[in-house]
């Protein structure tokens, strides 16, 4: 049975598109469809309903040294509302979760995790609150937030209006804790649609005021809600991975793309010796972006050839960019044929469309 955020009526106002992701019955889109939210957040300033991801609290006097050991970057160097973007492993290096770690201090973290994980990593991580961190409290706080995220070069204007907390002073991937319209809220100046902007999240039942109250702000500056059809389109021309495309039980971070988040001079964590392993081997496989060059749209689950006529690896998304106009993916191909520039086939219903290996990600905001 799909589950409801606090906004589904709101929504359902606006003509939401509503399908079920993760369990959830979310927006896809609203009347004027994807390609138009996609290009309104490029341009403008978009408002996502994201209540459905997961909120995990931690606390406890080793909650520090339990998370190190459990993510793969370095949580005990950042500091006090500061946050932080990190995969959780299994022990035989695949991706349990991409997640974001938000530090309220040394004993108490607040994190964000994948909607369709929520459940299965909130018992990854109390299964591991034992021995010497048997004192770690792991808590499923999901049905206590909303959480908002409004997205754009206006962003900041528009919040600012509903908040007494001054924006500019968050940084990029920092967070405070606030109101917003009267509401305790924890402001992040996160997202992932690679413009400027704020994930919120506020208590579960003022989620539909807030909404309402950022549409009120927003109108000057011609804001508009978007669903989650735009949302994958901007995370994929910013090769954001997506758990279940990019990262999975079975992909590691280090084929993923995701090196950076990946500490191996960290004393240990969960799935380092494999990791370790797998980055010494010289058969890895990359993920790369591809530009179309012929006609065609790349989707999840292609092969892909090189020139020669060999299967060298899968788009993992795809799509045609709303913004750029023209065919993207990303894809997991074999390490040797990851160079700029190469020259790849993708088979796009029976015919094999030419593709180039380009720099990411495919676009970059100008403000």
């Amino acid at each position: 049975m799909s589950k409801y955020t606090a906004l589904y009526e709101e929504h359902l106002k606006l003509g939401g598109k509503m399908i079920e992701f993760g369990g959830w019955e979310m927006p896809v889109q609203y009347s004027k469809g994807i390609a138009h939210e996609h290009v309104h957040c490029r341009t403008k300033t978009a408002l996502f309903d994201v209540s459905h991801m997961g909120e995990i609290l931690i606390t406890g006097k080793h909650a520090l040294s339990f998370l190190d050991f459990l993510m793969t970057n370095n949580i005990s160097k950042i500091s006090n509302q500061q946050a932080q973007y990190t995969v959780m492993c299994n022990e035989n290096g695949g991706c349990v979760d991409d997640l974001i770690v938000h530090k309220i201090n040394d004993e108490k973290f607040f994190i964000c995790v994948n909607a369709s994980n929520t459940d299965k990593d909130f018992e990854w991580i109390k299964a591991h609150a034992i021995g010497e961190y048997a004192d770690v409290l792991v808590k499923n706080v999901s049905d206590q937030y909303s959480q908002i995220a409004i997205q754009g070069k206006d962003s900041v204007k528009i919040l600012q209006k509903l908040t007494k907390t001054d924006l500019n002073a968050i940084k990029y991937y920092w967070f405070c804790e606030g109101e917003i319209s009267g509401e305790k809220a924890i402001i992040a100046r996160t997202g992932y649609t690679g413009e400027d902007g704020f994930e919120i999240y506020i208590p579960w039942n003022s989620g539909a005021k807030i909404w309402q109250e950022l549409i009120k702000s927003g109108a000057e500056f011609g804001i508009e809600a978007c669903g989650l059809g735009a949302r994958d389109s901007l995370r994929v021309e910013m090769k954001f991975p997506l758990y279940g495309h990019e990262i999975d039980h079975s992909i590691n971070p280090i084929e993923a793309g995701l090196n950076w988040v990946v500490k191996l001079d960290k004393p240990d964590f969960v799935g380092k010796k494999a990791l370790q392993e797998i980055k010494s081997k010289k058969t890895l496989k990359s993920t790369v972006g591809l530009k179309t060059i012929g006609r065609g749209i790349p989707r999840q689950g292609y092969l892909i050839e090189s020139l020669g006529g060999n299967v060298i690896g899968k788009v993992t998304s795809g799509t045609l960019s709303p913004f750029l106009k023209y065919g993207i993916a990303i894809a997991l191909v074999d390490k040797k044929l990851s160079k700029i520039g190469t020259k790849l086939n993708v088979i796009i219903r029976d015919q094999k469309i030419e593709h180039e290996v380009v720099e990411t990600p495919f676009y970059k905001r100008n403000y």
